[in-house]
């Protein structure tokens, strides 16, 4: 398995080179919307995303099935980052990369990632609370929300930005509260 810092070296400069084409063609937001749907489809099919990074699947089938499948949802650049991918034999870092854009298109725009978790899903109002709360914190422009439901919370949310972690759940309440009994 290859360490944190050498998986950087090869990721880096790929989500680096896909952010400067973006920025040249005044693209940014729109590829990044391309990578949202690209990491939303390696997380919704395990089998796509290993059918892609398979060293033993011709590139060919792998280049007809993203051109049957994906040609005409992706912007052209985001497309050919693709088949770029696939010619260096760098389909198996998909992910990665993809998620390096969103960091950088993230930093570059002021927008934070918020990962919230909560014992029951957030209505429209209280998910509104949290950006408010989380832009308060950080002094982003805008908040992005990747939500998960953890039924073991009992009630309450946790909030994670970054390495800042604000535990309002009730779970976190009771663990505190059994700290603070057993000092």
């Amino acid at each position: 398995m290859a360490s944190s810092s050498a998986l950087a070296d090869v990721v880096n400069p790929y989500a680096e080179g896909l952010m400067g084409v973006a920025q040249a063609n005044n693209l940014t937001a729109q590829i990044s919307e391309d990578i949202g749907l690209l990491l939303s489809l390696i997380k919704d099919s395990e089998g796509l995303y290993r059918f892609l990074a398979n060293p033993l699947v011709d590139d060919s089938v792998k280049k007809d099935l993203l051109r049957k499948s994906l040609s005409e949802n992706l912007n052209r650049y985001t497309f050919n980052f693709l088949l770029l991918l696939i010619d260096r034999k760098r389909m198996s870092l998909i992910k990665d990369i993809c998620e390096k854009y969103q960091d950088i298109y993230r930093k570059l725009n002021r927008i934070a990632l918020a990962e919230v978790s909560s014992a029951v899903p957030l209505t429209e109002e209280q998910e509104e609370a949290v950006r408010q709360k989380v832009i308060q914190i950080t002094n982003a422009q805008s908040v992005e929300l990747e939500t998960q439901v953890e039924s073991e919370l009992i009630g309450g949310v946790v909030i994670k930005v970054g390495s800042q972690v604000l535990d309002a759940s009730l779970r976190g309440q009771l663990r505190r509260i059994g700290l603070s009994l057993s000092r």
